[in-house]
């Protein structure tokens, strides 16, 4: 299991206790009675090109059930407590008026702290974002530039951007859209004399999802002028995937890092963050664009990458580069929320269920699979097959021996900045508004993905109330109780994932017909208060293949790992918590006995009580249990597995009876396998 310090374990203890109760509130007390009535979806103004879906106004969804527990446990840790002990978002921030960090690790630390302290309507957390956003709000230079005045890189403004519109659709601060304006406007006057470069030039298609955000406020057309320069200056990422290059392990030494190469074209666009950014590059532009081809774009990003650089867990290996599909290779936690912030966007404008499968596949799995269960430590990169995190140098790309230790900033700081938006924003987006851009006459509400929630919003002027009840995803079954505040008509769109095949959806007890798998099944109907919609998802193990012909089980939305066991020895006090390293304690080199077009006669599956830490590996809630036989052959060297063995393999060892939980239960694990011959 996952060990908290010991400075800190009663305080999270208390807490832990606390989120548990809070859970067993009324739901109507997600929505404090003094919250104002929802505010209107914005949509997109012409000559922008419309969305297929669009955000609800932030606020609208709150967390429940277990997804509230874990965003209470994420506030308990390193979160709600990172500016107490790491000095680099602390009270000299450069983004406070101080003379310590003043890049992006402020930034980075705010896009995540909003959405979390204003989802769990926690004051101690608006407490330390206010002092960011008023700092910023109230120390804009005459010129229009924000932030820290000792740089004048564009990229961290572009984090800060991301950070003033959540908290501007949170409180509607009438301060933030002028600050903005101005900040724009001088941008594109000043871009062409100083030009986007490096980080910002790689990731200039998060900061036209701000001009894009302030477009559809304002209306001002030089907006659309500023996002075609950032486009023009921006990496040209779909040329790059058009004709995609980089099929093999990225080496330093074909990016010559260790000759300074780290910051040229070639290592910005193996980087494995950058791609995460880049995903969405193609579907942001189309909106201003309007072509098919752009709007495409980012489904064939996500092939290229699964095709060359896949891995289990959902994600494209990148530790730091890309470093194709060995399943020892490892994820930066950066590119993981990343990944997931670029599928939300790109599920809104497209409309394509594709998306939200991926998305939940990394939000149940790659995201709570680099942290610890309280939170208190992550990982910078975490690896499908993980047998030690330990001070080792394999299998790493370009990353340093601290890599995949549990900690508060092992190997780099960008991601004890970066990884709080994983959580919160997910948390936002699992409901959407579907609709026609220049109309509200057929506006609708889209479950794009699922979790415990409660919706408020408005449709065509009446309030509706939605409330998910669902142990979703180690549960198949998911019920809304829809309570519009009176009889009102509008179409209801439930996703189906792709591997749901059989899924039935009933209302009123009633079943609505066979929906397709990988689509929307849409209900449309006049809802009155009271109505109730279940949706049951066939649960069935299943098999996917991966290197090697090795292959992965899976349950839903949740991959399975083999949970190695654990021993955890802390390596040093960092603060109020402290770097771990793991070793293993029992054998982890199995190949597994299995028919993959039989696999539900090979698997057994348990459900358990979901507990207080929902992916903790002591109350896993999910247990399949399979056939293997060990392979002495497949051994690790520093650390790390040597390579899968193909399969199908031949063991003589004893048959035994092996358990698999999620894997983001297990922080040692395997998670591809071997096939053992018939």
């Amino acid at each position: 299991m996952s060990k908290p310090s010991g400075t800190t374990r009663r305080r999270f203890l208390q807490q832990s206790t606390l989120a548990g109760l809070a859970t067993t509130l009324p739901a109507g007390s997600l929505f404090a009675a003094s919250d104002a009535p929802p505010t209107l979806a914005v949509k997109d103004k012409a000559p922008l090109h419309s969305s297929a879906f669009f955000a609800l106004p932030l606020g609208s969804v709150r967390p429940a059930g277990w997804l509230r527990r874990q965003l209470e446990i994420q506030a308990s840790g390193l979160s709600g407590h990172l500016d107490e002990t790491w000095a680099d978002v602390g009270p000299n921030s450069g983004w406070l008026g101080g003379t310590g960090e003043s890049w992006e690790r402020g930034p980075y630390f705010l896009d995540g702290l909003i959405p979390l302290a204003w989802l769990l309507d926690d004051n101690r957390l608006k407490a330390k974002a206010q002092k960011y956003i008023d700092w910023i709000l109230t120390h804009q230079a005459s010129n229009g530039m924000i932030g820290p005045a000792s740089n004048d890189d564009w990229w961290p403004r572009l984090v800060a951007l991301k950070a003033l519109t959540q908290y501007q659709e949170f409180t509607g601060d009438q301060r933030v859209i002028p600050l903005m304006d101005r900040y724009f406007r001088y941008q594109l006057a000043e871009l062409p004399k100083r030009p986007l470069r490096d980080w910002g030039k790689f990731r200039w298609q998060d900061e036209a999802l701000s001009v894009i955000w302030l477009y559809n406020r304002t209306g001002s057309a030089y907006l659309l002028d500023l996002a075609r320069l950032l486009h023009q200056q921006g990496y040209d990422w779909q040329a790059q995937f058009a004709n995609f290059q980089f099929k093999q392990k990225i080496t330093a030494e074909y990016i010559k890092l260790n000759e300074g190469g780290g910051l040229k074209d070639l290592a910005l666009s193996t980087h494995g963050v950058n791609n995460g950014q880049a995903i969405k590059t193609g579907v942001v532009w189309s909106q201003i664009s309007g072509s098919d081809t752009d709007r495409k774009a980012t489904a064939q990003m996500i092939a290229e990458l699964d095709r060359y650089h896949g891995l289990p867990n959902g994600m494209f290996s990148c530790d730091e580069h890309l470093s194709g599909r060995d399943p020892s290779q490892g994820s930066e936690l950066c590119t993981v929320v990343e990944y997931m912030f670029s599928l939300e966007r790109a599920l809104a404008i497209t409309g394509d269920a594709a998306f939200a499968d991926r998305l939940e596949r990394l939000a149940y799995n790659a995201l709570p699979g680099t942290l610890t269960d309280d939170m208190w430590a992550h990982q910078y990169n975490q690896e499908p097959n993980q047998v030690e995190c330990s001070l080792h140098h394999k299998p790493w790309v370009s990353d340093g021996p601290e890599s995949n230790l549990f900690g508060l900033e092992p190997n780099f700081g960008c991601c004890t900045a970066n990884f709080h938006q994983g959580w919160p924003k997910f948390a936002a987006g699992l409901f959407l508004l579907s609709g026609d851009q220049a109309s509200d006459k057929q506006d609708g509400l889209v479950a794009a993905a699922y979790a415990p929630c409660e919706v408020r919003t408005n449709i065509r002027g009446t309030a509706v109330h939605i409330a998910e009840e669902t142990d979703y995803p180690f549960r198949a079954v998911v019920k809304l109780a829809i309570n519009p505040s009176a009889p009102l008509a509008f179409p209801l769109q439930l996703r189906i994932p792709a591997w749901a095949a059989g899924a039935t959806i009933t209302v009123n007890g009633r079943p609505e017909p066979q929906p397709q798998p990988g689509s929307f099944a849409r209900v449309e109907r006049t809802w009155k208060a009271g109505d109730r919609v279940e949706i049951n998802f066939p649960m069935q193990p299943r098999v996917s293949r991966w290197y090697n012909d090795s292959v992965a089980i899976e349950r839903g939305p949740l991959v399975f790992s083999h949970g190695i066991g654990e021993s955890w020895v802390k390596l040093r006090d960092r603060g109020m918590t402290a770097d771990w390293q793991v070793y293993p304690t029992t054998p982890w080199n199995y190949a597994v006995k299995l028919d993959p077009q039989n696999i539900a006669g090979d698997v057994k599956v348990t459900e358990a009580e979901i507990g207080q830490t929902p992916f903790a590996r002591k109350s896993a809630p999910v247990e399949l249990r399979l056939k293997a036989r060990k392979l002495p052959a497949w051994r690790a060297e520093d650390g790390a597995p040597d390579a899968l063995p193909q399969s199908p393999v031949a063991s003589t060892e004893p048959e035994e009876e092996i358990p698999l939980i999620p894997y983001a239960s297990a922080k040692l694990r395997i998670t591809a396998f071997p096939v053992l011959k018939s």
